[in-house]
């Protein structure tokens, strides 16, 4: 590595950006590890069926898009850091509530899992669009908008693998003071890094898309969605904490074969390749067989759908529309999840394959779509 690249190498991963990168593994390992944990606890402790626990689940999805349109406002008005940390307070709040969910109780479930939504989008925004943005060099944001978002997505095995074993040893009320705690991690964190001061500007619109929504993606938008509903299907079955372990291999394979294998390939092969991956992964456990390739595999077509899609919003974007793109790709991915979630205890719990037919399905028309019409759109819009 020669002297100058070694000067970016160093400039990017300061101690500050290391801090909010892991700050937000923690904010996502806060609610990843409810996947597994919660719809399970609403059944048998708070006496729901599982269409209720499904509505609960698919709640979250909703929750995230109600602070957007006010972030741009927040994050003008107040000190950005002291929102999002106040974001990761009401979540961690939201959080320890769900222990007081009176039994056979829809409402009050259903009001905490948008709360929880709503917190962790408002602190996901402001963290990933603003927060990450202000501790990376200009000329290097979009690494430091890629390397944040894999800590992000590494939660999504540990968060799950920690709750299985912390439910195991100690009950549910311990996956929820486990969150709490990550909340606190981040909270300090973030306390920890000093950012600069910003005037805001005269009248800043209460409401606005800015930081929220970039409504000029739509189309990959929608092919987000309809990738990850496949993946938060699969999520809605048993699954126990060797998938959960083997998954996170597959999103170490999947920085290898960024690195490696798709440096110089075509670039619509990456896409196609990662569904390709994840529909295997479903057709595996369609199947009932047992093998050890399953959850690598779905892991390795995640991280490698995931990190292009986050680089084809930031290549749709113009200046100064960085972190509306970054939190567009949040609210694709989180919401496909919580989405899938729900729709898998509502319509299809039990039903193991019934459940991966439709996950099939969905992962099919993201394929097709994006093959026949997603990618040639991206090549004919972007900007950078």
């Amino acid at each position: 590595m020669n002297t100058q690249n070694t000067a970016v190498h160093i400039r990017l991963w300061n101690r500050a950006f290391w801090q909010m990168a892991i700050a937000n593994m923690l904010l996502c390992m806060a609610v990843t590890m409810l996947i597994p944990t919660l719809p399970r606890w609403l059944m048998l402790s708070c006496g729901l069926t599982e269409a209720e626990t499904g509505w609960v689940m698919g709640a979250f999805a909703f929750g995230l898009f109600l602070p957007g349109p006010l972030c741009s406002y927040l994050v003008q008005q107040y000190r950005r850091n002291v929102v999002c940390m106040a974001a990761v307070v009401v979540l961690a709040l939201s959080l320890l509530a769900m222990v007081y969910v009176p039994p056979r109780h829809l409402l009050p479930a259903l009001a905490l899992r948008m709360l929880q939504g709503a917190a962790f989008g408002l602190a996901q925004m402001v963290l990933a669009s603003t927060l990450i943005i202000d501790t990376a060099e200009a000329y290097h944001r979009t690494e430091a908008n890629h390397a944040a978002t894999w800590f992000g997505r590494f939660a999504l095995s540990i968060g799950p693998l920690a709750a299985l074993l912390i439910t195991a040893h100690s009950g549910f009320s311990h996956v929820l003071f486990a969150g709490t705690a990550c909340c606190g991690g981040v909270v300090l964190l973030i306390a920890s890094v000093r950012f600069p001061f910003r005037v805001p500007t005269d009248k800043p619109r209460p409401f606005s898309t800015d930081r929220f929504f970039l409504t000029a993606g739509w189309p990959l938008w929608l092919l987000l969605l309809t990738a990850m509903m496949s993946v938060g299907l699969m999520l809605s079955l048993p699954l126990d904490t060797t998938f959960y372990a083997m998954l996170m291999v597959g999103f170490l394979l999947a920085l290898l074969a960024q690195r490696f294998v798709f440096a110089d390939a075509e670039l619509k092969s990456e896409v196609v390749s990662g569904l390709l991956l994840m529909a295997m992964a479903q057709i595996i456990l369609f199947s009932g067989q047992t093998s050890v390739l399953c959850s690598p595999m779905a892991g390795l077509g995640m991280g490698i759908v995931g990190a292009r899609f986050l680089l084809f919003f930031i290549k749709l974007s113009h200046h100064c529309q960085r972190g509306t793109a970054q939190s567009t790709f949040m609210l694709g991915w989180e919401s496909g999840i919580a989405l899938g979630l729900g729709l898998g205890y509502l319509c299809f719990h039990g039903d193991t394959k019934a459940t991966l037919s439709v996950a099939l399905v969905l992962c099919a028309v993201a394929l097709a779509v994006y093959v026949g019409y997603g990618h040639r759109w991206f090549v004919e819009h972007k900007n950078r």
